[in-house]
């Protein structure tokens, strides 16, 4: 089990499932949640710094005024696309659900019931620009957002295709913008930075 920035390209490492992870989760292995599967490898979760923290919560209080807390769920597992099902569960820092969340008891939500997507990222910016940006789109998730803490910045993914996201845009701490599926309620992105 490796962090994504440990993995290099000539370590033997196992290929996880999510079938896997399964069976392994009730055998007891303790600290699994500890752990995201995707396309194959066990990334570790890294810790919060105070700025990520920050950054999270003030994102978080954003959507939960323009969504309500019935369509909003932090790191929780959703499904992808079915053919990256068996390799990947992410599990994003925030989801914003078209259905509430009392809605998914037993199975996570799936791409179409999907408004937006959130990461707060610091670390591990590139790999969530990448790779989970990519899972995404391949996925039809219509709107993926990237935090990103170190540059003050809101990156928007929107447009999704097998290929990735078609149109990506930052936007500066000046600039506002608004999810898709609430076009009337835009943001100053500076308000994702500042308490």
């Amino acid at each position: 089990m490796f962090t994504h920035t440990e993995i290099s390209v000539g370590q033997p490492r196992k290929h996880w499932t999510r079938s896997e992870l399964k069976a392994i989760s009730k055998a007891g292995l303790p600290n699994i949640e500890k752990w995201e599967l995707i396309q194959g490898d066990l990334i570790g979760k890294v810790g919060k710094t105070r700025p990520h923290s920050i950054g999270l919560w003030l994102l978080l209080k954003y959507l939960l005024e323009v969504f309500s807390i019935d369509f909003i769920q932090q790191e929780v597992p959703i499904d992808v696309r079915p053919q990256d099902n068996p390799t990947s569960e992410p599990e994003p820092d925030i989801i914003v659900l078209t259905a509430l969340v009392t809605t998914f008891t037993t199975n996570n939500p799936r791409p179409s019931d999907i408004r937006l997507v959130c990461e707060v990222s610091d670390s591990l910016l590139a790999f969530d620009l990448t790779t989970k940006a990519h899972l995404c789109a391949r996925a039809g998730i219509l709107e993926y957002w990237v935090l990103d803490i170190v540059g003050t910045r809101l990156i928007a993914h929107r447009t999704p295709s097998p290929e990735g996201y078609q149109s990506i845009q930052a936007y500066a701490p000046t600039e506002t913008l608004a999810p898709l599926s609430a076009p009337a309620s835009s943001v100053t992105v500076s308000q994702f930075f500042n308490a």
